[in-house]
């Protein structure tokens, strides 16, 4: 687990501005080859393993591209948030950018890789903007288990 935090207070023009970032991440061993890792995680209409998110708009067999927009219902909000997909290297990587509140900036990226001792999954969430502290301490218990949960997902498949 991985932890960077920068907290900026600075005085301009009669103004005090408040710049707040956090970059979390996480890493899990898994038993399950990083195929079966990387059709579960780019299946965006099942995200049933994710425990932030109750469910998404898009349809089955769609596969994520660079620009594509889709809708999340998290566990948290009934209302729907946009999802916005940045980048996506096949097998390895994919990164998408939360479309969600003014005042917040949200990346997550997700990677999996295969090592000898088993596939690693990586989860990392970048936040930023002043209402970050707040929507990292909603987020953090589930944060932690995004990873596990992939990780598990894709075991259950694979056996």
């Amino acid at each position: 687990m991985i932890l960077n935090f920068s907290f900026k207070l600075i005085a301009a023009k009669g103004k005090l501005v408040c710049y707040f970032s956090l970059y979390k991440t996480y890493r899990v061993v898994s038993t399950a080859p990083v195929d079966v890792l990387w059709q579960k995680l780019i299946n965006l209409a099942d995200a049933s393993w994710n425990p932030l998110i109750a469910r998404t708009n898009v349809p089955r067999g769609l596969i994520p591209k660079p620009g594509l927009i889709y809708q999340v219902v998290t566990r948290f909000t009934p209302f729907p948030i946009q999802f916005f997909v940045e980048n996506v290297r096949p097998g390895e990587l994919l990164s998408i950018r939360v479309l969600a509140i003014p005042g917040m900036e949200q990346k997550i990226t997700y990677q999996v890789e295969s090592t000898l001792c088993g596939s690693y999954i990586s989860y990392s969430v970048t936040l930023r903007g002043w209402l970050s502290p707040f929507i990292w301490w909603l987020i953090r218990p589930y944060s932690a288990r995004v990873a596990a949960e992939l990780a598990q997902a894709a075991e259950r498949v694979s056996v």
